[in-house]
């Protein structure tokens, strides 16, 4: 089995009944990426022109209202902001994350498929440390004697080698993976849909986040959302929400504008985690959380991941 960090966060618990647990410049694109997208691999390095092209052009600034602030159309339910997450059925494109030898209620981290040119990416915090052992679940359902959209194993992880628990490297807690094809040759994109990875635009944003908190706190053992606005934590390239239910095992848990309830997608503009893997120590923990914002770093992450290479920095 693959190691992990020890340096546990609240996003983790040493569980030694069990083996130790395991623990995106380019533009916005137009429009939802459909269910079957991806497939546009080709052979040799992809480059950063070649992003630009295949994400598309840039998104028009929404009108005023659009999203329910500042008045226009109205908000879906669920997406309003009511300062504690609920549980709900889920997403095809977030699961979880887990070791395959170990049992899948054992989840211990969530993730995304994110848009890339194979279709075969996810996406992550660093500090998750995800192994070649490792599985992910999209869409899980516990109990589940076949899971909706499969079981997907993990093939490679792709982490910034200068991303640490507290100070600068906390700005770069986010990693990607690669998975295989499942047993009928398909991408997994093809299967679940993907979010687009952006550039966030700043620090004050409506986010969509989704998780799956661990079962051992949170017994339902079901996905949770919640919509939140965000602020700058101090000091940090890193964005802050206030949203209670995001305990251990939502680490990595997808940050989502412009979530659409149609495709049920939207742009990933940040992944819980960031300093001490995501929150603050103490009883405020599971009120407050963080995600690095997504600059240069993890789009030069994120091209390592799809071209395939060791990520180096100097």
């Amino acid at each position: 089995m693959v190691g992990f960090d020890v340096g546990f966060s609240r996003w983790w618990r040493v569980r030694w009944v069990r083996a130790v647990l395991a623990g995106l410049y380019v533009v916005t694109l137009a429009a939802a990426v459909p269910k079957g997208a991806g497939g546009h691999a080709r052979d040799g390095d992809w480059s950063s022109a070649e992003a630009r092209r295949f994400w598309g052009p840039e998104r028009a600034p929404a009108a005023a209202g659009a999203d329910g602030a500042g008045g226009g159309a109205a908000v879906p339910e669920a997406q309003r902001i009511t300062g504690s997450a609920r549980h709900f059925e889920g997403v095809p494109s977030v699961g979880v994350l887990f070791y395959a030898g170990e049992d899948m209620r054992d989840h211990h981290c969530t993730a995304s498929v994110v848009h890339s040119p194979k279709g075969n990416l996810i996406a992550t915090a660093g500090h998750c440390s995800v192994g070649e052992d490792a599985a992910f679940v999209p869409g899980y359902r516990a109990g589940a004697d076949r899971q909706p959209y499969g079981v997907w194993r993990v093939e490679r992880a792709f982490t910034d080698p200068r991303r640490s628990d507290t100070g600068e490297g906390s700005d770069l807690d986010f990693a990607f993976a690669t998975v295989k094809p499942d047993g009928r040759g398909r991408q997994i994109e093809r299967v679940t849909g993907a979010n687009r990875l952006v550039r966030t635009p700043g620090y004050d944003n409506r986010v969509t986040v989704i998780g799956y908190p661990d079962a051992d706190d949170d017994p339902a053992d079901q996905a949770i959302r919640c919509t939140a606005l965000t602020e700058r934590l101090d000091d940090r390239k890193q964005e802050r929400m206030t949203c209670e239910g995001f305990l251990s095992g939502t680490s990595g848990s997808p940050w989502l504008t412009h979530f659409d309830e149609r495709t049920r997608t939207g742009d990933l503009v940040g992944v819980l985690g960031g300093v001490n893997g995501g929150g603050p120590e103490g009883e405020e923990g599971s009120r407050i959380s963080y995600s690095p914002v997504n600059d240069d770093a993890i789009f030069r992450l994120y091209l390592d991941a799809v071209n395939g290479r060791e990520p180096r920095r100097d």
